[in-house]
């Protein structure tokens, strides 16, 4: 009667190839991501119309542009915690209908006070989605090809920001910019009853939060699959933590390097992407090239990205992590001092704009990759949250101070070439956290 059998959900997990539901489950957060991405990519296609029909400057319209990013950091931190109390999938499906909804009311928005508060109730959904996606998923598919899928699920945020434009142009000259705004929420409304039907509650969550074990056994047969006995007792092999405050743990003495060094790392990674992505058409305008042909220079730099996110990963589960990601941040500091030190008009600049993207982004998305592996499974959503909010304060710095620079009569080869700094110390930090994993494994 098998009593008393035992079975190691990661052990089981990683001894299978990946299931049709695990397979479904990665389309569904590619779903999602690429929703979320459409929703922090809407105001950017909206604002020549909204400043227009208001009548107000691009400076008074900044305020609306920065609040949804400050909702992202804080939706990021907020998160976290609830979601290694309560769950994975209620907080993912809580956020994909906050920001959903709030999308949808912006549309009624009717000056800017309004519309800044609406962007920022927005961004607490679109940032509380982003890290419960990665902690999902990553908790469901085998670590040998870990890596390479959670790059795949990202790539649907690239998309959906592609995806928003080809709406934007087509919706806007017939309907307005409210019309917009209340497709771009429909959707993932739209979409929710679907994530609510097929998407999986995490079941290492549920062995850590001391389920019953048949729901534990009913999930994982569904989900994974394998052979699983009715009477089975699951536990998970992973460090064991004292304590039961996820933030807490997360700086005590076994984590507290691996914590700061991810935090310093994506703050470094984040600031330099932002200051290129958003500053890189103008600077290129102000060197002397027509703006059209700015703009498909500086998408090189995200076309360069989505490639090396997939690259990354797949490098990542077949060498040391550390080394791919240090490598990466390493290699577009050097693209970026190319980029600083040559010509807008040389025939290599779209080259290293390419290279530099590949890098800085694929180095990125690896760390999003990576992040989840440094912490068990009780704490794991808040360690990926706080970082992802940590982060994002340096995307918020990093277009501040692009604009700042730019004001103070920085040229632009000083302004890019100042950005090798933070992609190195992107790269020194995350060989610091190889050293604090190495520390919680001696103290496991």
């Amino acid at each position: 009667m098998n009593i008393g059998h035992t079975l190691d959900v990661r052990a089981h997990i990683n001894s299978r190839k990946m299931s049709g539901r695990q397979w479904l489950l990665l389309a569904l957060c590619f779903l999602i991501v690429a929703t979320d991405g459409m929703d922090v990519a809407i105001m950017g296609f909206l604002a020549p119309d909204i400043t227009r029909e208001w009548g107000i400057s691009r400076a008074a319209f900044g305020v609306v542009m920065s609040a949804a990013p400050i909702g992202l950091a804080i939706g990021a931190i907020l998160v976290g915690p609830m979601s290694d109390r309560f769950g994975r999938k209620k907080l993912l499906m809580t956020s994909v209908a906050w920001f959903g909804a709030f999308t949808i009311i912006s549309g009624f928005a009717q000056d800017v006070t309004t519309l800044s508060l609406l962007r920022f109730l927005t961004g607490l959904g679109l940032g509380a989605a982003m890290p419960n996606t990665t902690t999902l998923l990553s908790e469901y598919v085998p670590e040998r090809s870990r890596s390479t899928l959670i790059a795949i699920m990202f790539t649907g945020f690239n998309l959906g920001s592609a995806l928003v434009g080809f709406g934007a142009a087509a919706i806007l000259p017939h309907h307005g910019w409210r019309a917009v705004l209340i497709a771009g929420g429909a959707v993932p409304l739209l979409c929710l009853p679907v994530y609510l039907l097929l998407v999986p509650e995490s079941v290492r969550f549920l062995v850590v939060r001391k389920f019953p074990a048949e729901r534990i056994g009913r999930t994982l047969r569904r989900v994974v699959g394998g052979d699983v006995p009715e009477n089975t007792q699951f536990t998970i092999s992973e460090p064991q933590v004292t304590g039961s405050q996820p933030g807490k743990v997360l700086l005590s003495s076994a984590y507290r390097a691996t914590t700061l060094s991810l935090w310093g790392t994506y703050f470094m990674g984040l600031l330099v992407i932002y200051l290129l992505s958003g500053w890189l058409p103008t600077m290129i305008k102000d060197a002397g090239l027509p703006i059209e042909r700015a703009a498909n220079i500086t998408a090189l730099f995200q076309l360069g990205g989505t490639v090396g996110a997939l690259l990354v990963g797949y490098f990542m589960d077949r060498v040391s992590p550390n080394k791919v990601i240090s490598a990466a941040y390493l290699g577009g500091a050097i693209f970026i001092l190319c980029l600083a030190s040559g010509s807008v008009e040389s025939s290599l600049f779209s080259v290293f704009v390419l290279l530099a993207g590949f890098c800085m982004s694929g180095a990125q998305t690896g760390l999003n990759a990576y992040a989840p592996s440094c912490y068990p499974t009780v704490v794991r959503a808040t360690g990926v949250s706080w970082m992802q909010g940590m982060g994002r304060f340096g995307s918020i710095f990093g277009s501040f101070a692009g604009g700042v620079l730019l004001s103070m009569g920085w040229g632009f080869s000083a302004v890019i070439a100042i950005l090798a700094g933070p992609a190195t110390l992107a790269a020194i930090f995350i060989v610091i956290n190889k050293l604090g994993q190495r520390a919680v494994v001696a103290k496991a």
